[in-house]
């Protein structure tokens, strides 16, 4: 969700590992972790916007590796680790997969387009002067990294388009602060 190389002061220990197992089992005591049990631990309800709701679960079905529709504990603790201490490449890696909605290895301009509305939405939310043009960030997107140009961004575009250019890897990047965000969720009620 960051992606931003992560500090020494975010990376998990083997106490924070057990502080998340203790938290992990006291919502979850089924072992498992549903899509309304993670809207609750992040304070997901129906009162917030469609764009967070739309956010939550999307970013829930990346990391339910295994597509069962929920996240065991294994899952939780790599997608705590991949957010609090991941490499670069591997976030942008997960932010590639969240692109991918049919999971073919490869980016639509709709896909980016709908991912890129999203992270707009919530961002107006959070500021309303913000007023980029959705069409205009997708197309500029695809002429910087469709390094091809066959209207499809591969993985390896994705990354080196993130990695070689600041605006681009502002607009693809999947955080908005995630990880403190998500320390801070982790925190609540602990």
């Amino acid at each position: 969700m960051g992606q931003a190389e992560s500090n020494s002061d975010s990376e998990v220990t083997l106490q924070n590992i057990q502080d998340l197992y203790r938290k992990f089992a006291s919502e979850c005591p089924s072992g498992n972790l549903h899509l309304h049990e993670f809207k609750r631990i992040f304070g997901v309800s129906s009162s917030s916007s469609e764009e967070e709701l739309a956010y939550v679960e999307i970013v829930f079905k990346s990391f339910d590796t295994n597509k069962d529709n929920k996240i065991d504990f294994m899952e939780f603790v790599a997608a705590v680790n991949l957010i609090l201490r991941g490499k670069l490449e591997d976030k942008l890696k997960w932010s590639f997969k969240v692109y991918d909605r049919d999971g073919n290895g490869s980016l639509t301009r709709q896909e980016v387009r709908h991912i890129i509305k999203i992270i707009n939405k919530i961002k107006r939310h959070e500021d309303p002067n913000v007023t980029e043009n959705i069409d205009n960030i997708c197309e500029r997107i695809f002429e910087l990294v469709d390094k091809n140009h066959d209207s499809q961004i591969s993985l390896e575009e994705f990354i080196e388009g993130a990695e070689k250019d600041p605006w681009v890897m502002q607009q693809l990047k999947l955080d908005i602060e995630p990880t403190d965000w998500f320390v801070k969720q982790m925190q609540k009620n602990s």
